[in-house]
């Protein structure tokens, strides 16, 4: 809304209202298109599990607080779709109603038993098993005694042309140095980091364009799909079809446990109806223009930009 693309951190107090009422205090917004992001993920994880779903010095401690909040929000986000059962001996058994499964785990939250599921291949773990459950992907972010932070676990079935195994285990600004304008962010990586695991939630937005839904967009397409179909990057201006794909990032930290759970939600947004908006459209516009060479490329829009200028700014709006 600013008209100028920036490249910033753009934190906000989680819950911040933005005009959504119940789903502004939610770290995971289910809505009608449940089935269809789930079965992404199902896609995603029969393709290849190792392709979406990695980890590196993901300890049981951490790896268990992680699986505690995310079933502490769900019971409180959305009670009328998750419950749970906990025993004498601390085993827990977590339901959930929209995909039937049931999560049977131990004292420490690690997966023993799922009823209901005919998932393949199986759940490899707590967190695999949860990731299923939500419309959210997810990451976590480690820190250790010495200060370094590194990327300990990420389920990734709705990447926006990164890929959990190149990403898994490495620091926040070898992570994000392919980021066109990362620059001055990424000198201050390790506060940033801090930022993460110590201060209150916080959620902020990032945002691209697509020229499809398609919510899987990891940089290596599956066998038999070409490279140019998958990319969804390829703006024709004869059947233009162009997207606002936005990512809803949530950040909950675990000081405690020096890690912190970051969540990316996508969500989609006609630009032909963007269009029919004069203030939004002219938003668009100058914000596509005020991108540098660099961050062209990086969004791919550097042979489409001209292409997509002209067809928001055409005056034959249907």
């Amino acid at each position: 809304m600013s008209g100028r693309y920036e490249v910033k951190p753009g934190m906000m107090a989680f819950g911040s209202c933005f005009g959504n009422i119940q789903a502004d205090q939610q770290v995971f917004q289910i809505d009608d298109n449940f089935a269809h992001y789930r079965q992404a993920k199902l896609l995603a994880r029969g393709e290849r599990l190792s392709k979406y779903y990695q980890t590196c010095n993901y300890s049981k401690t951490v790896a268990g607080a992680i699986a505690r909040l995310i079933i502490n929000r769900l019971i409180q986000e959305h009670p009328q779709h998750f419950h749970y059962q906990k025993s004498i001996d601390n085993t827990l058994k977590f339901h959930s109603q929209l995909t039937k499964e049931t999560l049977y785990l131990d004292a420490e939250l690690q997966l023993q038993q799922v009823e209901g599921s005919s998932v393949v291949p199986a759940y490899a773990s707590t967190l695999d098993a949860l990731a299923a459950q939500v419309q959210e992907d997810l990451t976590i972010i480690c820190r250790s005694d010495d200060g370094s932070n590194w990327l300990g676990a990420v389920h990734l079935c709705y990447p926006n042309h990164w890929s959990a195994e190149e990403k898994i285990g490495k620091d926040f600004a070898t992570i994000h140095a392919p980021v066109a304008g990362m620059e001055k962010i990424n000198r201050r990586a390790g506060a940033i980091a801090h930022t993460m695991i110590t201060h209150k939630p916080m959620v902020r937005f990032a945002w691209g364009l697509s020229t499809d839904t398609r919510l899987n967009h990891h940089p290596k397409s599956p066998s038999g799909v070409s490279v140019e179909q998958w990319q969804g990057r390829n703006f024709d201006p004869q059947h233009p079809r162009l997207y606002l794909r936005i990512e809803r990032q949530v950040i909950w930290g675990l000081p405690e446990y020096e890690a912190a759970l970051f969540t990316i939600r996508t969500y989609f947004r006609d630009c032909a109806l963007v269009r029919k908006n004069p203030v939004l459209r002219s938003k668009l516009r100058e914000a596509i223009e005020s991108m540098t060479p660099e961050s062209l490329v990086y969004k791919g829009l550097a042979e489409s930009k001209a292409n997509i200028l002209q067809w928001l700014m055409s005056t034959e709006i249907i």
